[in-house]
């Protein structure tokens, strides 16, 4: 045993997990304690929980696997028993119909009785691998309790031997309204909603169908369906889009509700056809929840200050920046909760509109129908509003009559796709408008990004490295005192044990806003009549106090509300 442990040291020494001198008081103290290496190593927290697995791994000359993030088949899953895979530790991720051999995650697979005991169970030829406890019991948790392992187990016997079935169009609808597809496809939906996912992706790839899940803004790969089922999955989703179900050669857009306990979603449908089959992916968006306040967002400060002096203004154009998918429209509609009243007249122009707000005038624009931002944003001056909110401003006839409207008395809002807030003034210029009604129309400038809050439940603190205090104390200058010890946040993903119920192992949990505004000063105004640079816009509005979005997520990194590595990810330059 004491060779053992000698060797698995070694192991982790030659991975850098340890320092040799480490390595050796480690050794010296479970041989004098007389507690197995193993106990000392956890105990202490001297190596992370992958590295010794994968040291283990490498020791016994034993494959090692990573579960998370590794979509696993239901009809995989249901080759091995929940009760099986709870008492001994493991779970089935692969099958090889050619060799009728099962490959099997586990924490112990050198219990050769467990081993033996699987391939009588199962029938099939087992091939072991090393992984982390925490993962496989999260994958327990997460697949035995998902429900879809029988609902596909079902839907696979139900299909022909050869493993897809040929349905005439005319009757493929009876089939697919029946369980268990309609059931797999509420199971998905439900794991949406779970998983508070803002868009769902079902991808039919060369051996089975993928999906994922996009939660916080990132991808996670949840499921993985047999290839024999996609067609039928498809058409069901389309008869509840009121798709067309046989036209599988161009893309189509629809849209259905859908309902669980008290939650209600509304899903925007896309098809889209790949070289393997259709692709369809389904934004959801909460019709129960309300818009969120500003300070909710994440605004605050001399930024929240200056946003809602400005929103208060009676005309005047307030831009909110940032590339697709970081809040804008979010934030939009969080400014014209706020001015809301039976005293004004609120028209919007979207594509599509997410969220219906009581008393404002929405219009979904319909480019076949002749209906765009320029046409509607025409028809809208002849409403007599107060206040007009057009989706995007894209082309130079929008950017025209926005600032005409700002001109005439109305206060406009809308969103450009540009890396900051100084980037929007340049980009006006771009599309044509004149330099001087830019400076007499712009009231103030948002940029903005989201990243991922650290999730409560699993968070803790720890003390960064120099260079990265540095870093630190650079971007943040007089914002951050000297005498301030830098303390950072993250969530481990983990909680006794097991992955983190609250974040499914993540450890991050909903998301925030990254913000810098600005208000357009007189010396800003001067540098537009110039046809000064985005960076020279940028210098100035910092001199004038404008926080940037980097130290504003730097902030939030020190508050312990997000980590430095999603600050990095979302508003680096």
């Amino acid at each position: 045993m004491a060779d053992t442990a000698q060797q698995l040291l070694s192991i982790l020494v030659d991975g850098k997990a340890l320092t040799p001198e480490r390595a050796e008081a480690l050794n010296a103290e479970a041989l004098n304690s007389d507690v197995p290496l193993e106990d000392v190593l956890e105990k202490k927290h001297a190596v992370t929980e992958q590295a010794l697995v994968q040291a283990k791994a490498k020791l016994f000359n034993l494959p090692f696997i990573t579960l998370s993030g590794r979509a696993i088949s239901p009809d995989v899953v249901n080759l091995i028993p929940e009760p099986v895979a709870r008492r001994y530790t493991l779970i089935p991720f692969s099958f090889d119909a050619k060799t009728n051999s099962l490959a099997i995650a586990m924490f112990d697979p050198l219990d050769f009785q467990v081993l033996e005991f699987l391939e009588k169970k199962s029938g099939k030829t087992v091939r072991p691998y090393m992984a982390i406890k925490s993962d496989i019991k999260a994958k327990i948790d997460d697949l035995y309790t998902q429900n879809l392992s029988a609902d596909v187990s079902a839907a696979l016997r139900e299909t022909a031997p050869a493993g897809v079935k040929t349905y005439e169009a005319g009757h493929l609808g009876e089939v697919i309204r029946e369980a268990p597809i309609a059931q797999i496809v509420s199971a998905i939906l439900e794991q949406a909603v779970r998983l508070r996912a803002s868009d769902v992706h079902i991808e039919p790839q060369i051996g089975d169908t993928r999906v994922r899940y996009r939660v916080d803004g990132i991808l996670q790969e949840r499921l993985a369906l047999p290839r024999g089922l996609h067609d039928a999955v498809v058409s069901r989703i389309k008869i509840l889009s009121d798709l067309k179900i046989d036209e599988k050669r161009i893309p189509q857009d629809g849209r259905f509700n859908f309902k669980m306990g008290t939650e209600e979603v509304d899903l925007r449908v896309s098809t889209l056809p790949t070289v393997h089959g259709e692709k369809i992916v389904m934004r959801l968006l909460k019709k129960s929840g309300g818009v969120p306040s500003l300070p909710e967002l994440g605004l605050r400060g001399i930024a929240l200050k200056h946003l809602e002096s400005n929103i208060l203004r009676p005309h005047g154009i307030i831009l909110v920046t940032g590339p697709t998918g970081s809040g804008k429209t979010t934030t939009l509609y969080s400014v014209l909760a706020k001015i809301n009243s039976t005293k004004v007249n609120i028209m919007t122009l979207e594509d599509p509109v997410e969220y219906e707000i009581a008393g404002v005038n929405q219009v979904q624009i319909n480019p076949a129908a002749g209906l765009t931002f320029a046409t509607g944003l025409r028809s809208f001056l002849r409403q007599d509003p107060n206040i007009i909110l057009v989706g995007e401003i894209r082309d130079t006839e929008t950017t025209e009559l926005a600032i005409q409207a700002a001109l005439t008395g109305h206060l406009v809002f809308s969103t450009l796709h540009t890396n900051n807030a100084a980037g929007a003034i340049p980009r006006l210029l771009d599309l044509g408008a004149e330099p001087f009604l830019v400076a007499s129309a712009l009231n103030a400038l948002v940029g903005q990004r989201i990243s991922r809050r650290v999730c409560p439940t699993c968070k803790e603190e720890y003390v960064p490295e120099g260079a990265v205090v540095a870093d630190i104390r650079t971007v943040l200058g007089d914002l951050l005192p000297p005498e301030k010890k830098v303390v950072l946040y993250r969530g481990k993903g983990t909680l006794n044990g097991a992955a983190c119920n609250a974040c499914s192992g993540t450890g991050y949990l909903g998301r925030i806003g990254v913000f810098e505004v600005f208000p357009v000063s007189d010396a800003i105004s001067r540098l537009i009549l110039t046809r000064a640079t985005m960076s020279e816009i940028e210098k100035q509005a910092i001199a004038e106090g404008m926080i940037t979005m980097k130290q504003d997520g730097y902030l939030k990194v020190l508050e312990g509300v997000t980590t430095l590595e999603e600050v990095l990810r979302v508003a680096q330059d």
